[in-house]
């Protein structure tokens, strides 16, 4: 009997279907119902739902594979990316842009770092820790409230603060913060590699 590709095992097809329901959630977002956001933040929390369950299957399946070592943070990369470049528009505030700038900042560097320390043969490294899957959990239930509800305004153009906001901002700017502090650790670890002499 012949083997099912790797490519289209349930794993990577999970993963698949999410990076698929990036134009979905794009389009739920901005539909003009009231139901748009809970549906948007429902679709967002499915997301990262999946995200955990693709790895879990691919270990417990035994069905890992390189396309999903590849596409599995690239699929968390642009939802995330996705989602906080539409509530930087919605929310038109420092207070959201500056902690989303520091967010997708940091994914770009350690992606970097993380290939360059994979041509080393040294990836390992700076696989993912405990804190950093600390810090996606905090991200993603910080997006997935702020996408639940968009912002009111008064009539100079602020944010109306209700306490669903300052607990989503809250969450946000604790996301934020384990965000730089993963970031470090995983710079300390590729210190002795990113010191080294050219010499």
């Amino acid at each position: 009997m012949q083997k099912t590709s790797p490519i289209l095992n349930l794993p990577n097809i999970l993963t698949m279907i999410r990076v698929l329901a990036i134009p979905v959630l794009v389009l739920v977002f901005y539909l003009p119902f009231k139901w748009s956001d809970m549906c948007a933040a429902a679709l967002f929390l499915a997301a990262g739902v999946t995200d955990w369950l693709d790895g879990y299957l691919a270990r417990r399946l035994n069905q890992t594979s390189p396309l999903g070592a590849f596409l599995d943070p690239v699929a968390d990369k642009l939802i995330v990316g996705v989602a906080l470049v539409m509530l930087v528009q919605i929310h038109a505030t420092a207070w959201l842009a500056v902690p989303a700038m520091v967010i997708v900042s940091r994914e770009i560097a350690v992606s970097a770092l993380r290939e360059w320390m994979a041509e080393l043969g040294q990836r390992g490294r700076v696989a993912v820790s405990q804190l950093g899957k600390i810090k996606t959990v905090t991200q993603m239930t910080a997006i997935t409230l702020l996408l639940a509800q968009k912002p009111g305004f008064d009539a100079f153009g602020d944010i109306v603060m209700t306490s669903w906001l300052w607990l989503s901002y809250g969450l946000l700017y604790l996301a934020t913060a384990l965000t730089l502090w993963s970031m470090g650790s995983y710079l300390r670890a590729a210190a002795p590699e990113l010191l080294k002499s050219g010499d």
